[in-house]
């Protein structure tokens, strides 16, 4: 994959990557789980949807974020240089977030190279649990797998991948979190005996260490249903994120697969798929979430985390203003 269409993909993606390593700084946020309403009525923010803006203001971006009427927030993009979440010291994130009613329950953490086999660099997962347990998150997300071949992923890579989580999921439990996956559109790519990667990630992971993050999205996008995964692998998914799609661009990736004859795939062209797919506010688009949140209480939905990775609007915060308000109108029950 060439560089300029990996800069692509994560921009475009919601990945939010950054190295995300921590010095020991034992903070408490002193927030804990939501105990009233479902998790619409109290629903969450994947910040990536702001980066943008996080970059410029972070601290008016929270606040704007709570008086809009969100709960939580779920991070990303740990700046290990300076200890810092988008140039605000751990300490001031708290405090911000403490400030504006808000919570954090879980953040995307990189762990590409825990993820790569021999990798000389692996990610210092003691102060991944570190973090997350200074900001009192319950889960650690591994938004991604490594970026650099995903046309050659295999069956293996996704049991190493398992592997890895289970083991990572021993580590965190000390402190009371969890570590989770959180899906793409390629883990649904299916292997030779029809098997998908999501389905070895969730088979090989312990229920006790490891839970899932569906990206309602790209399940969609992928020709999925969130419903069949639901029905399937019960309790394994407490973690959704609402993301919705441009009625103009509902049709499922048209991803090449494997050859039947030989076995072989043919390699995904990013920049080709990505014609393919277009963001909108949820409740704006195609995805019928309405049905989907019937499974709420099969898929053990805890947090639930409204996403926009590319928004169109002038006004951002218009943009997840109208998410967050269909939400409580037509999800929140």
């Amino acid at each position: 994959m060439k560089s300029i269409n990996r800069r692509n993909f994560l921009r475009h993606s919601g990945l939010g990557l950054a190295a995300a390593a921590l010095a020991p700084h034992w903070l408490s946020c002193s927030s804990s789980d939501d105990t009233t309403g479902s998790p619409f009525k109290n629903i969450g923010i994947q910040l990536f949807t702001l980066r943008d803006l996080l970059a410029q203001d972070a601290k008016m971006v929270l606040e704007n974020v709570g008086k809009i009427g969100y709960k939580h927030v779920e991070t990303f993009g740990v700046n290990t240089e300076n200890n810092s979440f988008w140039g605000l010291p751990l300490a001031d994130l708290t405090k911000i977030l403490k400030d504006n009613n808000l919570k954090t329950h879980s953040g995307h953490y990189d762990l590409t190279n825990y993820f790569t086999k021999g990798s000389t660099q692996p990610e210092d997962l003691d102060k991944y649990i570190e973090i997350a347990h200074t900001l009192d998150q319950k889960y650690i997300v591994a938004p991604v797998p490594p970026m650099n071949d995903l046309n050659g992923l295999t069956a293996s890579d996704y049991q190493y991948f398992a592997e890895q989580l289970n083991a990572a999921g021993e580590l965190s439990k000390k402190a009371g979190i969890k570590m989770a996956y959180h899906n793409h559109f390629w883990e649904f790519r299916p292997f030779g005996n029809g098997t998908k990667g999501l389905d070895i990630l969730i088979a090989f992971t312990d229920p006790e260490l490891v839970d899932f993050e569906l990206d309602i999205y790209w399940t969609v996008k992928a020709g999925e249903k969130p419903q069949t995964y639901f029905e399937k692998y019960p309790n394994r998914f407490p973690m959704w994120h609402i993301k919705d799609m441009d009625r103009n661009f509902s049709d499922p990736l048209e991803v090449p697969q494997a050859n039947p004859r030989t076995g072989k795939r043919e390699p995904m062209q990013l920049e080709e798929i990505f014609k393919q797919i277009k963001y909108t506010e949820v409740g704006s688009g195609s995805i019928d979430f309405a049905n989907i949140i019937r499974f709420d209480e099969q898929s053990g939905l805890k947090y639930a985390f409204v996403e926009q990775d590319e928004i169109y609007m002038p006004d951002k915060f218009e943009s997840i203003k109208k998410s967050y308000d269909y939400v409580q109108r037509n999800l929140a029950g």
